[in-house]
């Protein structure tokens, strides 16, 4: 068997032989569940590789606490205890935390209108309120992907400068505001500068003052200057694409290149930590001695749409279940840096996964962790039922090719005034194509009249609309996190 098989199946192996430690209903002991947590990350604790950090906290007591794998492969620095992670989304609970506390001081007001405190977002249609930016129901289009339409790449350098004059232009929302839950980073940037504006500092300040000091939670910050020297902290990595009759390479890390992350903004994201210190993050929600009992259940409590149907998102905080058990917590993903950190109320437990490999899995792995952890607690799994085997699908007819009169309508120069951005759609012998001066050449595939989809994650869709004359007059650009982003078709050819 492959060692990488191996230790696969040693998670599950450690789970039974921990049910089956001590006396009927007594915890494992310490030594028995660190092997048991150690399997998890067996395939990351080897030279050459990315690794981990986890942190286990139960009643106030961090109970496992151990780095694996390299926290920086080319300088052979391995991942301990006091690694500092980027931990990408994670971060959103602080930024909500953040507003949550001068809400509940009375210095703002969740429904307050956001430009009651940020003068340079603009009026759109509909009102949107601080609360709705918190539970990703504002309509706010998404600020990585609005960069990535504009022709950015996210290992640019991004500033929360730049990101927010990107806001200033906006002039519509994905939707009106209350209607849909739907994911918006840059609804936590305004959140961030909104708890600026209101505090009269800076928001690394702030939190910093409000939150970090007052839980020991030293080696945190807010990473808002991608010039700053953190010490011990991790760099970031995903898997080398080879091909399958490519060697292997040589050298510790032949596996894996650099991602790389430069950003300088903060909110969304930026949060820099260790896995202790989000585990005495997490302790909070049982001691309350941040925020007390009135902001940690505003925490907690999951947003509700106009229609009145509730949402799984709180403040920052997803709330779900695993085998019975409520969960509240929050995973990230930014360049290759992947992490999740989960708390179990009933349990008062809390389980952190930080990792710095796009391919690291810190929400499969931090479920194992827990089930060696709760083993006593779970209850068994129900027996899975047999489900119906699918019926066939219907052959999918692929769309007509529009004739060459048709997609010649389409060319032309198309400009977005809320991104400053400009592409130039051509026709090829491969058919429609559309041209920015840093993504260069984007393949258009027809799927209905009028309507294309490309390859890239920021513009999945294009749909052309017409003039009442029937010429192509503009074309709107989304899917995912940004909708119907208006891109007008310049009348007059530019000087070449």
């Amino acid at each position: 068997m492959r060692p990488l098989a191996l230790a696969a199946l040693l998670p599950c192996v450690a789970v039974a032989l921990l049910a089956g430690c001590g006396g009927a209903g007594d915890p494992a002991s310490s030594s028995d569940l660190s092997l048991a947590i150690d399997a998890v990350f067996a395939d990351l604790d080897r030279p050459g590789s990315p690794g981990a950090a986890v942190s286990v906290i139960r009643d106030g007591e961090i109970i496992h606490s151990r780095g694996y794998g390299y926290a920086q492969i080319e300088h052979g620095v391995p991942v301990t205890p006091r690694t500092v992670f980027h931990v990408a989304s994670v971060s959103k609970q602080f930024t909500a935390m953040a507003v949550t506390l001068l809400a509940a001081e009375g210095a703002l007001s969740l429904d307050d209108r956001v430009q009651a405190h940020l003068g340079f977002v603009p009026e759109f249609e509909h009102p949107v309120t601080v609360r709705q930016m918190i539970h990703h129901t504002s309509g706010i289009r998404d600020q990585w992907q609005l960069l990535g339409i504009s022709g950015w790449r996210l290992d640019d350098v991004i500033t929360t400068e730049q990101i927010l004059g990107l806001m200033s232009r906006q002039r519509e929302l994905n939707f009106v505001p209350g209607s849909e839950y739907l994911y918006s980073n840059m609804g936590y940037t305004l959140l961030a500068r909104t708890a600026a504006a209101v505090s009269e500092m800076s928001f690394p300040e702030f939190t910093a003052a409000r939150i970090f000091r007052p839980l020991g939670m030293d080696r945190t910050h807010f990473h808002d200057d991608h010039e700053h020297i953190v010490a011990d902290r991790a760099y970031s990595y995903r898997p080398a694409s080879r091909d399958e009759d490519e060697g292997e390479g040589e050298g510790p890390g032949a596996e894996y290149t650099k991602a790389v992350l430069s950003y300088a903004n903060a909110g969304a994201t930026s949060l820099f930590t260790t896995a202790d210190d989000l585990a005495r993050w997490l302790d909070n929600f049982r001691h309350e001695t941040v925020g007390g009992p009135e902001v940690m259940e505003m925490m907690t409590t999951r947003g509700v749409l106009n229609s009145g149907d509730t949402i799984p998102y709180a403040h920052g905080l997803s709330i779900g279940d695993h085998r019975g058990l409520r969960t509240v917590g929050h995973g990230g993903a930014d360049a290759g840096f992947r992490t999740q950190a989960t708390w179990y109320p009933e349990a008062n437990v809390g389980v952190v996964v930080l990792t710095n490999v796009a391919n690291g899995n810190p929400g499969g792995r931090a479920r194992q962790v827990a089930e060696v952890v709760l083993a006593e607690v779970f209850p068994e799994p129900e027996p899975e039922e047999e489900e119906d085997a699918p019926s066939p699908a219907a052959d999918s007819v692929p769309p007509p090719t529009p004739d060459p009169a048709t997609l010649a309508g389409y060319a032309g120069s198309y400009y977005s005034p809320e991104l400053d951005a400009l592409y130039h759609i051509e026709t090829t012998e491969e058919g429609l194509v559309a041209r920015h001066i840093r993504h260069g050449d984007i393949a258009l595939e027809p799927r209905a009249r009028d309507e294309f989809a490309t390859d890239r994650w920021f513009m999945r869709e294009v749909r052309f609309e017409r003039a009442p004359d029937g010429s192509v007059s503009a074309m709107r650009v989304g899917g995912g996190r940004v909708r119907n982003l208006l891109f007008i078709k310049l009348t007059r050819p530019l000087p070449r």
